[in-house]
């Protein structure tokens, strides 16, 4: 069940000591790799990585209200989740290389779709999370979604 909180403090005050631990890991990474035109907030219930407004005004085509969705961290019931927004319309190139070195760095990969599962952040490799982070800015991953959509204008 999505989360109200509002920030991403109250998001982490909800959670476990445990649980909000191995987010906060995850978070922290993914902040000290994000570029400029990322923000963090909450979306969806869950602490949201997105290309804001003023950057992409076109918004999420499923909800153009909403900021365009980069990544995300979640506490589901059973697992923890970072959800890799950017495997749904990332180049094939991008894909391989995440799960290759996911697995190489001798993790157990457990994904779907966009969505890496994990228990505690013992089981996430933090540096292949650095690296796909920045090897996905956001001026190409807007680029890599608009191509996915077949549309190659902004907004």
């Amino acid at each position: 069940m999505p989360s109200k909180a509002s920030t991403v403090a109250a998001y982490l005050a909800e959670q476990t000591p445990e649980r909000a631990a191995s987010l906060q890991a995850v978070r922290e990474v993914i902040l000290a790799n994000i570029d400029a035109g990322i923000e963090e907030g909450m979306q969806y219930g869950m602490i949201g990585y997105y290309i804001p407004h003023g950057v992409f005004p076109g918004g999420y085509h499923c909800d153009p209200k909403q900021p365009l969705p980069y990544a995300a961290l979640a506490a589901q019931k059973n697992y923890l989740a970072l959800y890799v927004c950017a495997a749904g319309c990332a180049a094939p190139e991008w894909i391989a290389w995440f799960e290759s070195a996911w697995k190489s760095a001798g993790y157990k990969l457990d994904m779907g779709k966009s969505c890496v599962r994990f228990k505690s952040v013992a089981q996430v490799p933090l540096e292949v999370v650095a690296e796909a982070i920045r090897r996905l800015p956001s001026d190409k991953y807007v680029r890599d979604y608009l191509a996915g959509r077949g549309n190659n204008r902004p907004g």
